[in-house]
């Protein structure tokens, strides 16, 4: 996925998914960032690029020891992004 971030700065796309996922599950992060339609509105993702990202959270998830189960919690809250951000049909 790393050609669909090149121009974007590592720590703010790290800063920014963090927040997103801290929300998400319930932490006490507020993702402040844009929406997910204008973000990737450009980027021509279509569904293997999404599901490469959904690996790579996968990997992170098993390096740090994330048990299944929750991964499996995590990534059902991530699955309605792909409405917004799959641009390419």
């Amino acid at each position: 996925i790393g050609h669909q971030f090149k121009d974007t700065k590592p720590q703010a796309l790290q800063q920014s998914l963090t927040e997103q996922i801290c929300q998400l599950s319930g932490g006490p992060c507020i993702y402040e960032g844009p929406d997910m339609e204008t973000v990737h509105a450009e980027m021509d993702i279509n569904k293997s690029d999404f599901h490469a990202l959904i690996e790579v959270l996968q990997a992170a998830m098993d390096a740090q020891s994330i048990p299944f189960a929750q991964q499996n919690r995590l990534l059902a809250l991530l699955a309605p992004m792909h409405h917004d951000i799959i641009t390419v049909r």
